[in-house]
């Protein structure tokens, strides 16, 4: 079975989006890798931390886990993954805002990644979620 892992890119903003609850069930009863080099445990149930090796912990959860991978609200993580490849599916609320500064979200990515737009929904508030796949190569 093919695995994805899909980058959302601030979980706070998806539970809020259309009352939609299923990424607060997600966070609360999934089980969960919390990669950290700070954290010495972590409180929520179901809950793994990982000091170092993040990118060989990805590689063998995509391997060996049957369910998609989802990373929540982390931009760093989320760069770093994309820069080896790793991200399958990118699903990104996008905020009708103009910041005059701030971090890009692919922050020290080196390459290109062609992406393809698989899926967007608007809400009325004006937010819009849209899903993108990698291009083939």
């Amino acid at each position: 079975m093919s695995q994805r892992l899909l980058a959302k890119n601030d979980a706070s903003q998806a539970c809020r989006i259309g009352g939609d609850r299923r990424v607060e069930r997600l966070v609360l009863f999934a089980p969960k890798v919390v990669f950290s080099r700070s954290l010495k445990n972590a409180a929520w149930s179901n809950t793994r931390l990982v000091g170092d090796a993040m990118l060989d912990t990805v590689r063998a959860l995509k391997r060996d886990t049957p369910q998609d991978l989802v990373v929540l609200g982390s931009g760093s993580i989320v760069s770093q993954l994309a820069q080896e490849n790793l991200v399958d599916e990118y699903q990104t609320v996008l905020v009708p805002i103009v910041l005059g500064s701030g971090r890009t979200l692919f922050e020290g990515l080196d390459h290109r990644q062609p992406l393809q737009l698989t899926q967007s929904r608007t809400f009325s508030n004006g937010n819009v979620v849209l899903w993108h796949k990698r291009s083939p190569t």
